[in-house]
């Protein structure tokens, strides 16, 4: 009944509700995709997680599984698809995919693991966030889970200390998550008493606004990237920080986000299991509504699936063993033309930057 109401819509049962949870907390059992219900009621892949058994696979954004364990998804309920997707470490599970922009179908046998998720990592997809060349930093938030704020806030600061100039946020491949996270990171770049996102139903409080409230910000030129596999909370803090370019100076690099700008109220019931309701839309602070839209970049830089898969195997650790020499060197001459740009861009602001101060001083010097 729930599931006729919107492809967000469902109950969750008391398993179900406990892995919605462990998502939050940080870590699961299983094989590390995001799921949702597309618009014909095909199971789809909003994102792979970072360094998860179907990441590591090649599952890629927008893939519709059209089998688990060889039996048919297609009168397969969510909740029912993510159960069976989940389960103990260790275990063997198969999905069968039609990828929509090559139109090939294709089989993946695939163990589960403990998917523990990172949700700030550094370019090395590690948490030692070194400085890069012309002083720019470079973060990228997985997923918003419980300690994503505290997680980018010492991260940020750790940057600083070593003289950071400019900074990337990547966002690519982030399906969302919490979104008071999606709330606290954009305070970490706005003035106090911006407007972040604004959500509006039905119902008593049909609007609610979220601004900014804390004293630190971070005041640097910045770049956020963004592909199909931003969602959500993501989509929130692109739109945010795009929205406020005068604040933020934020350039929005990438392609057009996935487009799931929907408020989803969990009611816990007492046996354990709990209902998800969209209630409500997000709307940037220019009131842009996110849902079935996306965010769309200020530079649009896209990139085949095929340099995705490339890329994913070059920054995976272990994948360009197992290729042949050919394969290899085709991976190793990929290049991630999204970060490429952004690094471009960043290193023409502080050199623009650095030569306005530069005439300043000569003409204070006469």
């Amino acid at each position: 009944m729930l599931g006729s109401l919107d492809p967000h819509s469902e109950f969750m049962e008391a398993r179900r509700f406990e892995d919605l949870k462990k998502d939050t907390e940080g870590q699961f059992g299983g094989i590390g995709i995001i799921v949702e219900m597309g618009k014909d009621k095909l199971l789809t892949v909003v994102t792979p997680m970072a360094d998860s058994p179907g990441y590591r696979a090649g599952i890629l954004p927008w893939d519709e599984i059209i089998k688990i364990n060889d039996k048919s998804t297609e009168k397969m309920g969510l909740e029912d698809a993510v159960g069976v997707l989940r389960g103990e470490p260790g275990t063997p599970v198969s999905i069968t995919i039609h990828r929509p922009s090559t139109g090939e179908t294709k089989k993946f046998d695939l163990v589960r693991a403990v998917v523990k998720v990172p949700t700030v990592q550094d370019i090395n997809n590690k948490q030692a966030f070194p400085l890069g060349e012309n002083s720019v930093g470079y973060i990228r938030i997985n997923q918003f889970g419980e300690k994503t704020s505290d997680d980018l806030h010492a991260a940020l600061d750790k940057l600083s200390r070593e003289g950071m100039k400019a900074l990337i946020l990547d966002l690519r491949n982030n399906p969302g998550g919490l979104l008071d996270q999606a709330v606290h990171v954009c305070e970490q770049f706005l003035p106090y008493g911006q407007m972040i996102v604004s959500t509006e139903g039905r119902g008593p409080t049909p609007k609610f606004e979220y601004s900014r409230s804390h004293s630190r910000r971070i005041d640097l030129p910045l770049v956020v990237l963004v592909n199909l596999g931003s969602a959500s909370a993501a989509e929130i803090v692109a739109g945010c920080l795009q929205d406020k370019q005068d604040v933020t100076h934020a350039i929005v690099v990438g392609e057009q986000t996935f487009g799931k700008g929907s408020v989803q109220s969990i009611l816990p019931l007492g046996d354990g299991s709990a209902l998800k309701l969209t209630t409500a839309k997000y709307y940037t602070p220019s009131h842009k509504v996110i849902h079935e839209h996306g965010i769309t970049p200020d530079i649009l830089v896209p990139q085949s699936a095929e340099e995705e898969e490339a890329l994913r195997i070059k920054n995976t650790a272990g994948n360009l063993e197992t290729l042949d020499e050919k394969d290899r060197e085709q991976v190793l001459n990929t290049h991630d033309r999204q970060l490429e740009r952004a690094e471009d861009l960043l290193k023409g602001v502080l050199l623009y930057a650095q030569r306005n101060t530069s005439a300043k001083d000569a003409r204070v010097a006469k």
